[in-house]
């Protein structure tokens, strides 16, 4: 019974006085920290023997479609199939083999499986509150691939770090290569680098070249960020990392200066095919509700492409077949084989409820023949359906008149000048132009109204008060009502007078989702296509706006109550065919480059834009003598005459 004691430590420290009774001695410290080791060692040990490598590689085959359904729960569309094949590792071209081990592990066919000094990076992160990622070599990524799942836990980092050491000393380095390069995610939908060679330059992997594979090396970083067809930021990562492998391979002596001298080029892949099936507006659906889960979930490109996931969408089918429908119809009067002023039309629309549900869209002629989604671009001036955010701005904020005196409210009955050819002034006087002119504002058709109130020129789609009320508002104030409504801060463009009459370009989708904040009387909801995410029945969150007050309800009342009046007798009465609750406004661009309809019925908010766009310098064309119409007309009855259509017979909830 002694020695038990004897081992015991003394503690607090006899024969000490104050705090330095509770200070342990360098034997105390020693024996506490040689125990803690002790310890984690024979933890670590029975972990590791406990540790079994898995039968069976996760079996990408057996994984299930992505499947899209309507709001109502019908099946839409199915995609996601896998696109995976493997190939023996003497079919890859070795220098192809050598950039992917220079961008991702160059010491592979040296080290253990593991990366020490990366484990110890990523326990750091784990234990403060950071990432675990981070610190692979390909063997873990291997095991991570093959074995295990993509979560970055702590418990799942050593059970790899185990199967890594164990695997590293079954398997010869080249088998273990060969399965990651097979099990590893490109992006574009592939898992293994034979089929990434189909889906990126259209070959097979023997016949890349080391710049070609160096790209694709690049991409096990990450495709998402790395993919040049999704951004022009992809595009300027890609070219540096493909370049940063190249020189690492120098570096590494795999690759001569002569050799690497010889790839100054970037080698561009090919743009990605657009899914088989996707066929008329359907892609354009699965296109959107696809963003929304990589924006607005934790479920990551990589995850998604391997399947098994079931989308609900807002989309409503009675309402996407009657938008369908009219867009179609009304394109359809259009004749581009006889009138040069009917080709390269292009159309956009959106329909969104106040509380943010997309439930139609039309996005152009098809998917599978044009795969930019015309309801989500940015590229068609609003024109005058913008000014009833110049009058939400000015009703909220007031004007100022004078420079340095208090600003002045203004209201519905606030008298302005809308005589044609008025000249613009700013605080401190006229307004000149960089000619040294003074800006004059033009109404359409060169008309002159006399004394109007805001309301009045707002329903009338009376220009000059609007251009003038602009310059009392602010500019800046206009544009950031119109952020406040739903639009997004990159399609305001530069804030000059003629911004007030709507240089901006928002996309139908956002403009739909801004006007109806006036329908709600000031509350907005973002714009969102996914309604509920599950993958194999398990359900995963998803993020849903929520509305929040953005006007205050008296002045979108009042902005409501202009766009009424311009269905009851102003600029909009062909749309009272749409019922006699409709509320909305025309737009007209300057130059007559693109026409809009905004409006809404209840709580359903539809946007249409029309314009022609060149298809070889991707500029606006203007709209004169569309559909065979006078040279001065404007083209704004299209867009007018699809939102009447549609609301007239679609009935979205």
């Amino acid at each position: 019974m002694g020695w038990p004691r004897k081992l015991r430590p003394v503690y607090p420290r006899p024969g000490r006085q104050g705090f330095r009774r509770w200070i342990p001695s360098w034997r105390q410290l020693l024996g506490l920290f040689s125990t803690v080791v002790g310890t984690v060692a024979v933890l670590v040990g029975v972990m590791y023997a406990r540790t079994d490598i898995p039968a069976d590689l996760n079996a990408f085959a057996t994984q299930q479609d992505n499947v899209y359904y309507w709001a109502d729960g019908t099946e839409m569309a199915r995609t996601g199939e896998i696109n995976r094949q493997d190939t023996d590792l003497d079919k890859v071209p070795e220098q192809v083999r050598w950039a992917v081990l220079a961008a991702e592990n160059q010491t592979f066919y040296s080290d253990s499986g593991i990366s020490p000094s990366g484990m110890v990076r990523a326990v750091t992160r784990m234990v403060t509150g950071g990432s675990t990622q981070g610190g692979s070599t390909i063997t873990q990524q291997y095991v991570k691939n093959a074995y295990l799942n993509q979560e970055q836990t702590f418990t799942r980092k050593l059970t790899e770090m185990f199967i890594a050491i164990k695997l590293d000393n079954r398997m010869s380095k080249d088998d273990i290569l060969e399965g990651y390069l097979n099990t590893s995610w490109f992006g574009r939908g592939t898992y293994g680098i034979q089929r990434a060679s189909h889906a990126y330059y259209g070959k097979d992997v023997s016949q890349l070249n080391v710049s070609e594979g160096a790209f694709l090396a690049s991409l096990l970083k990450g495709a998402g960020l790395y993919d040049p067809a999704l951004g022009k930021k992809n595009h300027e990562r890609a070219v540096e990392r493909w370049g940063w492998i190249l020189d690492r391979m120098v570096d590494g002596g795999k690759l001569s200066k002569e050799e690497r001298a010889r790839y100054t080029s970037f080698p561009e892949p090919k743009a990605p095919p657009r899914p088989a099936g996707l066929t008329g507006q359907t892609g354009y659906l699965v296109e959107t509700a696809r963003a929304y889960v990589s924006a607005h979930t934790p479920v990551t490109e990589k995850d998604f492409d391997l399947g098994g996931y079931q989308i609900r969408t807002t989309f409503q089918k009675s309402a996407m077949t009657a938008l369908t429908k009219a867009a179609e119809d009304v394109k359809g009067g259009l004749d581009p084989d006889k009138r040069a002023s009917d080709k390269d039309v292009r159309i956009g629309a959106a329909s969104v409820t106040t509380d943010g549900r997309i439930v139609a869209l039309y996005g152009g002629p098809g998917y599978l023949q044009q795969g930019f989604n015309d309801a989500n671009s940015s590229v068609v001036p609003a024109g005058t359906a913008f000014t009833p955010f110049v009058y939400a701005a000015a009703l909220r904020d007031g004007v100022q008149l004078e420079r340095g005196k208090p600003r002045t409210p203004v209201s519905p009955a606030t008298v302005y000048n809308g005589d044609n050819k008025v000249s613009l002034r700013t605080p401190e006087g006229p307004y000149w132009d960089r000619s040294g002119k003074i800006v004059k504002a033009v109404n359409d058709g060169g008309k002159s109204w006399g004394k109007v109130t805001l309301k009045e020129a707002v329903a009338q789609s009376v220009n000059t008060p609007m251009m003038q009320l602009g310059m009392d508002v602010g500019l800046d104030r206009a544009g950031k009502a119109a952020v406040d409504a739903g639009l997004l801060e990159s399609s305001l463009g530069t804030k000059l007078p003629a911004f007030s009459l709507g240089t901006a370009t928002p996309s139908a989708i956002r403009m739909a989702g801004a006007y109806g904040t006036f329908a709600a009387r000031g509350l907005h909801s973002e714009p969102f296509s996914v309604d509920r995410l599950s993958r194999n029945g398990n359900e995963v969150p998803v993020e849903k706006p929520k509305a929040e007050r953005v006007l205050p309800q008296s002045v979108a009342v009042a902005v409501d109550d202009a766009l009424r009046e311009a269905v009851r007798r102003g600029s909009a009465t062909a749309a009272k065919a749409a019922g006699a609750d409709a509320a909305g406004k025309p737009g007209t661009g300057q130059g007559n480059k693109s026409a809009w309809f905004a409006g809404y019925r209840g709580t359903v908010s539809t946007a249409v834009s029309l314009s022609r766009i060149d298809p070889k310098t991707q500029e606006l064309l203007p709209l004169d003598g569309l559909g065979g119409a006078p040279k001065d007309a404007t083209g704004s009855t299209y867009p007018l005459d699809i939102w009447t259509k549609y609301m007239a017979k679609a009935q979205p909830r």
